[in-house]
Formats: structure tokens, C-alpha cells, sequence
């Protein structure tokens, strides 16, 4: 079986019914494994056999409940799509402005007290027929294509309840236009309603629209990061500059950027050097210095120098695409707490319509004269009411909010479920190598040594006259020059920045978990740790105190001797990174507790967690092991998140409740962890903790005015506060108060945008 997952835009969507019939539609169709709908993209993501689905099989599945699949397109450009969606509005704007305009005229010619002042023609009920007719079946035409459809496949949705209550009042009020005496002769009077039913249609239309033009913010972080792409590139093609569209770039292309510029695509510098603002596309404010070999990123901002770069990444390869893809992706899940609207929604408008009929029942039997014109209009104000428009809504608009704004600060989040789980983490386990520090040793200490042998064989330390600092590292650069090890290639990199010449090496070998022995200058040199001393027979004692201070400072100390003597010891540190502390101040502000991961020795591992103010530390821990331990701190009842480099900490950030990996830039990183944060800023793991809990916030608010709206208004709309109060809803009210919602709801969710994620004390 090939999995394969595709994502497909869907037309007709208006409401939680909808996605919950097409979700249902989908899971049917022999071969796919998942499928989720989102009403606020309004597009389908499915999990699927390839070799068993095929497009058409997708599209049947969409159409045999009412629906159009759009599969193909993702053939379209942006500029296509928009267009299109500007041109469904300016169609739905055009249905707006006539449905109101002709409802306004029939309502001032039949409202009472209002209809005295208007002409005589708009008073005429069969002029009033005439002009509520296009609105009818024109405007309308869009709510009678989806309901024919849905009630051809036995289901119904929220066009079915706008269609039955538009539609009674339509043909009752026909009715009473054309044969009057009918309804006269059963002690009626007969009185058209044609404005409830064209201005009802106008309303929800408008609703639409505006919720249309709203909902377009939400989806605003895709835009912006879309718009970052460079539009050509600057080439060297046999010998000759050009620029080129981005999409005929090809990997191994040589493109000069020049200052100013944006990079056309991620590549590796091969000749220059400049300052690059990469916050685009990581939220890192400061401009990053580049020099040959190293990374860039495409979309990003070159400042200063001129440079010349190697295309790796090209089309939907590079970084951006591949975060514009994920925060598609992520828009377009589904969060747990959203079962609950579509367990509700399920069943939602059977149960309306069930209401609705009821509604009828009482208000024919035991509602005031005249009961037909009371049972009518409070059985289309329930079916108006109803309308589930905002429970569909209430938390993917929410969720493409917040996902926006994370990736618009650096924090990439995978899907909903992890957003919505990231608030209620209580132990965040840091991986040190990599992630509190900066995974790059660097040489921290050189303290050349002579042991001399006096006559009671007691040692005494001095410092030697005849080999200097500077001797001391040129002599361990020399024979570490052929080791892979990363302490060798700290000490590499010193001897380089310093200009040194190393010495030839004879005769060099490694000792796996001792070190390296060579001979220079004829004579045999040693380089490791205390057991290859050891086995070497030199003696460190004399050099015991400065180790242990060293050590307990959270530094690896390395020892080189020659003629079974010390000479002098060499001490090597993983950097803390500048953000660390700043960000375990913040998230232990936010009540979380924070533990420290580590392979090294347990006084390493203590010097290091408690200059962080760390006081639970797991060390010696092998990578193998890690993803134990999360599973051994699970145990204890807590929610966890693993903090790694999202590629040898793999295991563990799959085993952690949520993982988070720091991006590297790399596909492993952004696979591995279900939040990557691209900026690589410790501070933004509490950021995406704070964004977490301020999206469900609002996704709680979201759901608590959907829900109530519905819970309130229904029972009012079937007229129980009529014996008490003698209040009715009109349905026109009605078809306000459900646009209102929808409105609110999105509205609600766009405040995200404003909201701060940063820690106070960041």
C-alpha cells in the first residue's frame, strides 16, 4: 500500500453540516485512510492508496453529496486563483445589491404603517410577486442547487433549512396573491410575505459576502509568505550573467545576487561574502553574516555584499516552500476539541428541521388568530435561526489565525492537534548538545604543564618555560589534525584562527574513547582523556586540582604528553547559547518545570544544567536512551514536550506528547518534531507555549457564542417568551442575527493577530 496525501479545494461549503457530510462521503470511498475537510479553507485533505483512488473516484465521493471537488487546482497559479475568488465575489456582491434592493421595495410597500407612504404600484401584491420572484430563484439559485442535491442522497444541510423557510414563505405568499378568496373563505387574512422571504435571502447572501471578505485575513500569513518569493534570478551561464524567471532555475545554477537583492533560492555561498536579513522567513531580527560555504536561504534579503551562490534547493525543495506547504498543511487540520462541533453539527439540522415542524404543530393548534400566519413566520424564523454556520466556523478560523502567526514569528506548527495540546505541557525536556548550547565546542582553556620527578618521587607543578600556550596548542592541533572527532575539530579551529603551521604527523592513530597517539619530531605524542593516560603511564595527579575545577565548570579536559610526561592540559566547552537563560526564566514564569538531557558525566552535565538554574538533569543518558526517559516522565502523570535538534533526538521528539525540534534549515528538522522553530531562539519555545493557549482561548470563545447563540436563540425563534412576554422573533431579525454570528466568529479569531506572544520577561 502507498500512502499518498492530497489536498483539494471544495465548493458549495456554508456550515459544520457540510464538513461533516463530505469528511463522512470521503471516508467511504475504498482506499482512503483519512480525510478532513475545513470549512474555513474550504478545501479537503485526504490519506489515501494511490494504486485503489483515483481523482474521479474523489470527485463522485464530493458530487454524490451535493458537492464540487476542485482536484486539479493546484495547477493554478496565485494569481488565477485570486482572480477567481474575486470574481465568486464580485457575483455574490451583484446578488446582494439586488436581492436588498428589491426587498427593500416590496418591504416598503407592504410593512404596516410604512407601506402608507409608498406608491401604489409597490403596494400591489402582484407586483410584489414580480419583484420577489428573481430573488427567489435567481439569487437563490446557488441554496436550491445544493439542497436538490443533498435531499437526491438523503442527507440535508444548512442551504436545505434556508431553502424550506424561504421557500414556504414564498409559495404562501403566492398563494395569497393569486387566489385570495381561498384564503379568505378559511378565515384568513390574505396578507403576502414576500419581504421575509427576499430579504432573508439578501441577509444570508450579505452574510456570506462579508464572511467571504473576513475569512480572507485569516488565510494572510500564506499570502505574505507566498509574496516573498523572488520573481527572477541573476544566472551564470557559460560565462554570462541573465536573469531568469525563478522557475527555470535548476540546482547546480551559480547566481549572483548583488546588495539589496532578494535570494532567489536556498543555496550555498561559493565566492563573497555579505550580511543577509533572513527575519522573513525565521522572525530573527538581526541581519546573519555570510561567508563562503555557508547556507542561504531563498526569499530572504541580502544587505551589504555582493556574492555568488550555488542553487541546492529550487521550486517547492527550497525552505519557503516547504514552510508555506506545512502552515498550509496546518490551516487545514483539525484540532480535538473540534469533534465536539462535528459530532453536534451531525446531527444539527435533522433535529432543526424536526423543531421546525413541531414549531408548526403548536402554533396551527394552539397559537392566536391568525394561527397560520404565526405558525408560517415562527417556523421560518427557527429554520433561519438555526443555521450552523458559526459552530463550522468557530475553530479552523482560529486555527489558520494562529498558525499564521507562528510561522509569521519563526514557529513552524505541524498540525492542530499540537497546538492545541502545547498549552497544556507541564515539563519541557531540553536536549543539551545542540539546543541549550551551541553544539560547536570551542577551546576555553590552555594550560601548558612540566611534571618534574624530584628525589622523594613527589611531583611538583609548574608552569613550563620551555613550552608556551601558543607551542602547547600548536603541538595538539597537529595531532588532532587527523582525527574526526568534534573536541578535535574545536582545537582544529583555534590553531586555525591563530594562523599556525602544524607539524607533520607520523605514525597517527585513533584509540576510540581514549584519543590519538602520533610521533613528531621524532618523539611519541599523546592527546586524550585520563584514561589514555593511564594507559600510557602519565601520571596527572600532580594536575588533579585544575582538572576537577574544570570539569565542575561544565568543561571536557583533554591532557597530551610525550616521554610518559604531562605537558600540559587543554580544556574544550560547548558554548550556552545567549537566549538559554532568558528562555528557562520564561517558561519556568509560566509554572513549567524544565529538565536537562544529556550523554555527559554527571559533574559536566551539573556544572551546565545549574548555571542554568536546571535542577532535575538526566546525564549520561545515550541517544538511544533518551526516548526512555520521556516515556519514564509520561509515566508520572505529566504532559511532556521534547526539545532536540530534530534529527539525532528523533526518537524522543516522537515519543514526547509534543516535539520540538530546532530548525537546522533541514527536511529531517521540520519532519521530525511537531513544532520546528526555524529561528532557532530558545525564547520562542514559551512563545509557542503562550500561542498555544491564547488560540484555544479563543477557539473556547469561538465555540461558547456558537453554541449559545443557537441554544438561546432557538427556543425564541419557536416563540416561548410569547405567553410570557409577547416577543417573537421575526425571521428577518432572525437572518441577521445568524450572519451576525458567522461574522463575530471570524472577527474573533482575527484578534489573534494583535495578541502577544512573547513571554514578558523576553
Amino acid at each position: 500500500m502507498l500512502e499518498t496525501k492530497k489536498t483539494f479545494s471544495i465548493k458549495g461549503m456554508h456550515c459544520a453540516s457540510c464538513v461533516n457530510l463530505l469528511e463522512q462521503a470521503l471516508k467511504k470511498v475504498t482506499g482512503v485512510s483519512h480525510a478532513n475537510v475545513n470549512l474555513a479553507t474550504t478545501k479537503a485533505t485526504i490519506t489515501y492508496d494511490s494504486q485503489q483512488v483515483t481523482d474521479e473516484h474523489l470527485s463522485s465521493a464530493v458530487a454524490s453529496v451535493g458537492y464540487h471537488a476542485m482536484i486539479n487546482e493546484e495547477l493554478k497559479s496565485e494569481n488565477e486563483e485570486e482572480a477567481e475568488k474575486q470574481k465568486e465575489l464580485k457575483n455574490l456582491r451583484t446578488k446582494v445589491i439586488v436581492s436588498l434592493g428589491l426587498g427593500t421595495l416590496i418591504l416598503w410597500g407592504s410593512f404596516p404603517g410604512l407601506m402608507n407612504t409608498a406608491p401604489a404600484i409597490l403596494q400591489n401584491f402582484l407586483a410584489q410577486l414580480l419583484l420577489a420572484t428573481p430573488v427567489q430563484f435567481w439569487a437563490g439559485l446557488s441554496f436550491y442547487r445544493a439542497t436538490v442535491s443533498a435531499l437526491r442522497h438523503r442527507t440535508a444541510n444548512m442551504d436545505t433549512l434556508v431553502v424550506i423557510g424561504t421557500t414556504v414563505a414564498y409559495i404562501y405568499s403566492a398563494f395569497v396573491t393569486v387566489l385570495p378568496d381561498v384564503v379568505r373563505n378559511i378565515g384568513v387574512e390574505a396578507f403576502p410575505y414576500f419581504d421575509v422571504a427576499t430579504i432573508i435571502i439578501g441577509l444570508i447572501l450579505l452574510g456570506r459576502y462579508f464572511e467571504a471578505k473576513v475569512k480572507a485575513g485569516t488565510s494572510e500569513a500564506i499570502k505574505k509568505l507566498i509574496g516573498l518569493q523572488a520573481k527572477t534570478a541573476r544566472v551564470i551561464r557559460d560565462g554570462k550573467e541573465m536573469d531568469i524567471p525563478i522557475s527555470e532555475v535548476v540546482i547546480g545554477d551559480l547566481i549572483r545576487v548583488r546588495p539589496g537583492e532578494k535570494i532567489p533560492v536556498d543555496g550555498i555561498i561559493v565566492d563573497g561574502e555579505s550580511s543577509i536579513d533572513e527575519s522573513m522567513v525565521t522572525g530573527e531580527s538581526m541581519p546573519v553574516d555570510k561567508s563562503k560555504n555557508d547556507i542561504v536561504v531563498g526569499a530572504t534579503m541580502n544587505k551589504t555584499g555582493s556574492f555568488t551562490c550555488k542553487a541546492t534547493k529550487v521550486g517547492q525543495e527550497t525552505m519557503l516552500a516547504q514552510i508555506i506547504a506545512l502552515v498550509q498543511e496546518a490551516q487545514g487540520s483539525k484540532a480535538p476539541i473540534q469533534r465536539l462541533a462535528d459530532l453536534v453539527s451531525s446531527y444539527f439540522v435533522p433535529i432543526v428541521i424536526m423543531l421546525a415542524i413541531a414549531t408548526f404543530v403548536v402554533w396551527y393548534d394552539f397559537g392566536p388568530t391568525p394561527v397560520i400566519t404565526f405558525a408560517l413566520l415562527n417556523t421560518v424564523a427557527v429554520l433561519i435561526i438555526a443555521c450552523p454556520c458559526a459552530m463550522g466556523l468557530a475553530t479552523p478560523t482560529a486555527i489558520m489565525v494562529g498558525t499564521g502567526k507562528g510561522a509569521t514569528n519563526g514557529i513552524l506548527i505541524k498540525d492542530a492537534k499540537s497546538l492545541e495540546t502545547a498549552h497544556k505541557i507541564s515539563t519541557i525536556i531540553f536536549d543539551k548538545t545542540g539546543t541549550l548550547t551551541k553544539g560547536r565546542p570551542e577551546v576555553t582553556d590552555i594550560v601548558p604543564i612540566s611534571v618534574i620527578p624530584s628525589k622523594s618521587s613527589e611531583q611538583a607543578l609548574r608552569v613550563s618555560k620551555d613550552l608556551n600556550r601558543d607551542e602547547l596548542l600548536q603541538l595538539a592541533g597537529s595531532i588532532e589534525k587527523g582525527s574526526e572527532h568534534s573536541l578535535a575539530e574545536a582545537i582544529v579551529k583555534e590553531t586555525e584562527s591563530k594562523q599556525f603551521t602544524l607539524f607533520k604527523v607520523e605514525k597517527f592513530q585513533a584509540i576510540p574513547g581514549h584519543g590519538v597517539h602520533g610521533v613528531v619530531n621524532g618523539k611519541r605524542i599523546v592527546f586524550g582523556n585520563k584514561r589514555l593516560m593511564d594507559k600510557e603511564g602519565i601520571d596527572v595527579s600532580a594536575a588533579g586540582s585544575e582538572i576537577s575545577t574544570m570539569e565542575r565548570n561544565g568543561k571536557t579536559v583533554m591532557m597530551i604528553g610525550a616521554d610518559n610526561t604531562l605537558l600540559g592540559l587543554i580544556a574544550v566547552a560547548d558554548i550556552i547559547k545567549e537566549s538559554a537563560r532568558e528562555a528557562l526564566e520564561a517558561l519556568q514564569k509560566l509554572g513549567i518545570e524544565v529538565v536537562m538531557i544529556t550523554g555527559d558525566n554527571q559533574r559536566t552535565a551539573n556544572a551546565i544544567g545549574h548555571s542554568l538554574g536546571i535542577t532535575r538533569i538526566l546525564s549520561e543518558v545515550l541517544p538511544d536512551q533518551k526516548e526512555e526517559e520521556v516515556r519514564k516522565i509520561q509515566a508520572e502523570g505529566k504532559i511532556v514536550a521534547m526539545v532536540g535538534d530534530g534529527i539525532n533526538d528523533a526518537p524522543a521528539l516522537a515519543a514526547a506528547d509534543v516535539g520540538i525540534a530546532m530548525g537546522t534549515g533541514t527536511d529531517v528538522a521540520i519532519e521530525a518534531a511537531d513544532i520546528t522553530l526555524i529561528n532557532k531562539d530558545l525564547k520562542s519555545v514559551a512563545a509557542a507555549l503562550v500561542l498555544s493557549k491564547k488560540t484555544m482561548g479563543t477557539i473556547r470563545m469561538n465555540l461558547v457564542w456558537a453554541f449559545g447563540y443557537n441554544i438561546i436563540l432557538i427556543p425564541v425563534a419557536m416563540g416561548v417568551l410569547y405567553p410570557f412576554f409577547h416577543i417573537l422573533l421575526n425571521p428577518i431579525f432572525a437572518s441577521v442575527a445568524m450572519a451576525t454570528s458567522s461574522i463575530s466568529v471570524v472577527l474573533n479569531s482575527l484578534l489573534l493577530k494583535r495578541k502577544k506572544i512573547v513571554p514578558s520577561n523576553t
